[in-house]
């Protein structure tokens, strides 16, 4: 096995180690992705595990299909496809796929979506005569999210609640889950919270998952909550073959259940376990990874472990203290500028990680200012803007009858004449008759029993025919048509596009254009999955996170939040707004758990630089609408002195303004001569397109242009839309920025 002889000796015994449990201490850089993919490989090709007897778990969909495109490499594609790889949620969604029936899960389950639950929460809160003002869906759902991750379900939570505030979010608990029957839905959490109740009472499927799984590997293990502690546990008494693989000083996520307590007692839950600990840093330079080490030293909470390298010393870690925000984000464009002219670096070579997305606005504007190109991670996903939502709707509606909340999302779009009263008079009917209100033939029946007025009657028996046909297109693997056809017909026979066609519109062009990257993305996944139906379509979306959309070939400077920077590097770093209140931030400070979070968040943030580390942060600066001058953040203190350069007083603000101009001058040359470099694809806000593709042809960053009514202005960024058209981000003389789409606004070149 010639792999093998790529690994260093603690790498070595990790994947070499096969019998019993082994938890795997994994510094950031210290080849922890290529450790779990190893040990897949080593085991089959040593003839210790059947592909098939294997289940990788990951925390997100773009680390599973790596670890797949590696395994293929390592051992072709016969063997590869047959190991079971997945994050837990869409593992839990095959086990429930296959035996959820025995819990009353149906086969053809939906799964909803954050706006789907706040939506079915808004209904359960209506029911309930509760007012939503007072008790925040998205609030509500986040306490019934807490419940499911400890698997409490709404009789305990209601037996346990010591509030009025509890016990009506407990009632508000009860209502929404019993809605989501009568939807035959389940959420995130659901996902989980079903597969643990499905193993814990029925032990011949327990069996059966226990027979099939004898080796467990787990991603991401500190980041684990109860409900996915449980469910590892389960699938893993018979055989005690469990790889884990984490690091507690990466554990982030305690806001949404994550339990670190999961990676620090592992050898007391396993006794007999096997400590492997990564502790040699590839990525980082000798400077950052020791700030990281002198930073992390100060939480309790921790495992025996420090991180070292044989990299170079490097650059030191450059600190600036801007006299307000908007010199904080001018310093930061300014060295991303001077590095791509200088040609060390491109586009790409930068990201900016923050506490908040709040932050992002004063260094939106300030690359607007200078030409720089940018796109923000985890801003509005594609499959959450409305025209991608509602086709969805409809495919979901195609596979599920009884999901009311799509129903209620599409019934009228395109416009039908069916109102909110005549909705709930259809689900009603549909109640009593023990029908699903999406099914054709009961659309039919409801139409004969006069639910419908005369003129809705006809539109909706239209629209029963649409259903019966594109659901018998839907059948079995899709069919020869195919995912594509079925996408294509929805879009057209519904009438949706040419409700878009007749508003005449900027916006409806680029939501056609949209749709139009719906077919794309729907040609690739059938390409992908080519034995898949519309269910596992459908999932596949549903279980797409923000992380998954990150593309890192896009040549364009990165803005993301520190929780969604996990798992990434950039050669260049700037974490940004390190002030006492924002990070740590001002609900951190009370208790000494929440505290040692926020110091493992900032220390993610230092290991996700290789080159150059950047720390910022403001004298005063205005939050919540009013100017507040906080400190420095203790973490910058508790980083090694002599490893920081302060830059503070040589850059004071005005100094940076002066440079500013002269810069800005050049910004233009330099957008242009960075098309040498590369900077393809760059969003400038949250609502911009993924997945697109390259810029479109003719237009580039710099361009001068002449608009009708705005006069002449400068391109500032180009973002595709669809495969043929671009909308242009202009900074006009007169009239300030505006965005354009290319093909229909009235510009010409300059």
């Amino acid at each position: 096995m010639p792999f093998l002889q790529g690994l260093n000796e603690a790498q070595r015994e990790a994947v070499q180690h096969v019998e019993g449990p082994l938890l795997v201490v994994a510094g950031p850089g210290s080849g922890k992705t290529r450790v779990l993919t190893y040990r897949v490989a080593y085991l089959i090709a040593t003839g210790a595990a059947a592909p098939d007897e294997i289940l990788a778990v990951t925390f997100t969909n773009k680390a599973a299909q790596q670890m797949v495109q590696r395994l293929r490499q390592l051992l072709g594609p016969g063997l590869s496809e047959r190991a079971w790889v997945g994050t837990f949620h869409a593992t839990c969604v095959q086990i429930l796929r296959r035996d959820g029936p025995h819990v009353g899960v149906p086969h053809d389950f939906a799964i909803f979506d954050t706006p789907d639950q706040v939506q079915v929460m808004r209904e359960a809160l209506k029911a309930l005569n509760i007012d939503p003002k007072r008790y925040d869906p998205r609030g509500v759902l986040a306490a019934c999210s807490r419940w499911k991750n400890e698997l409490i379900g709404p009789e305990q939570a209601a037996a346990e609640a010591r509030s009025v505030y509890d016990r009506t979010v407990a009632r508000a608990f009860e209502r929404y889950q019993q809605l989501m029957r009568e939807a035959r839905a389940l959420d995130f959490d659901d996902l989980l919270v079903e597969t643990v109740r499905l193993l814990r009472e029925h032990p011949a499927v327990l069996e059966k998952y226990q027979r099939r799984f004898r080796f467990i590997l787990v991603d991401e293990y500190q980041d684990t909550n109860h409900a996915q502690y449980q469910l590892v546990r389960l699938l893993s008494q018979a055989h005690r073959n469990l790889m884990v693989v984490g690091d507690e000083m990466q554990s982030i996520y305690g806001w949404r259940g994550a339990d670190i307590r999961n990676i620090l007692s592992f050898e007391r839950d396993y006794p007999g376990a096997r400590v492997v600990r990564l502790e040699q840093n590839y990525r980082s330079t000798k400077t950052i990874v020791e700030a990281a080490n002198r930073l992390i030293r100060h939480n309790t909470e921790r495992l025996d472990k420090r991180l070292w390298t044989h990299n170079a010393a490097g650059a030191p870690i450059t600190f600036c203290r801007a006299e307000d925000e908007r010199g904080e984000a001018t310093f930061v464009a300014l060295q991303i500028l001077r590095g791509v002219q200088e040609g060390k670096r491109s586009w790409d070579s930068f990201v900016l990680l923050y506490r908040t997305h709040a932050q992002s606005r004063t260094f939106e504007e300030a690359f607007l200012a200078h030409q720089i190109p940018y796109r923000i991670v985890a801003g509005l996903r594609f499959y959450e803007r409305k025209e991608i939502k509602d086709i969805l709707a409809y495919l979901r509606l195609i596979a599920s009858p009884g999901d009311v909340v799509s129903l209620r999302r599409i019934v009228n779009v395109p416009r039908r004449g069916v109102g909110e009263t005549t909705v709930e008079r259809l689900v009603a009917w549909a109640r009593q008759h023990g029908v699903e209100p999406g099914d054709g033939a009961a659309l039919e029946a409801a139409c004969e029993a006069g639910v419908f007025t005369r003129p809705v009657a006809q539109a909706m028996r239209a629209f029963a025919g649409q259903l019966v046909r594109w659901r018998a297109l839907a059948g079995g693997t899709l069919g020869e048509h195919g995912l594509t056809g079925l996408v294509e017909q929805v879009i057209k026979e519904s009438g949706y596009l040419d409700m878009l066609k007749q508003e005449r519109t900027e916006e409806a062009q680029a939501r056609i254009e949209n749709l139009e990257e719906l077919l794309s993305l729907a040609t690739r996944w059938e390409q992908e999955h080519p034995e898949g139906g519309l269910d596992d379509f459908l999932a596949h979306v549903a279980l797409m996170s923000d992380v998954d959309d990150y593309d890192e070939s896009a040549r364009v400077v990165t803005l993301m939040t520190l929780h969604s920077a996990k798992g990434l590097e950039f050669p260049v770093v700037f974490l940004v707004g390190m002030e006492e209140g924002i990070l740590p931030h001002a609900r951190s400070t009370f208790e000494a758990s929440d505290l040692e979070e926020e110091r493992r968040l900032c220390y993610v943030g230092v290991t996700r630089a290789k080159e150059k580390l950047y720390l910022t942060c403001a004298r005063s600066r205005v939050m919540w609408g009013q100017l507040v001058a906080n400190p420095v953040s203790r973490f910058v203190d508790e980083m090694p002195r002599e490893a920081i350069e302060d830059v503070s007083e040589t850059w004071s603000r005005e100094r940076v303004e002066r440079e500013a101009l002269s810069l800005a001058q050049r910004a233009g040359a330099a957008a242009r001569g960075a098309a040498s470099i590369g900077p393809a694809p760059q969003a400038t806000g949250r609502g911009a397109a993924d997945g697109a593709g390259g810029p479109a042809p003719g237009w580039k960053p710099g361009d001068r242009v002449v608009h009708d009514s705005f006069g002449e202005g400068t391109v500032v960024a180009v973002d595709p839309s669809g495969r043929r058209d671009a909308i242009l981000t202009v900074a006009f003389e007169g009239a300030g920025i505006k965005r354009l789409m290319a093909s229909v606004a009235p510009i010409r070149r300059a």
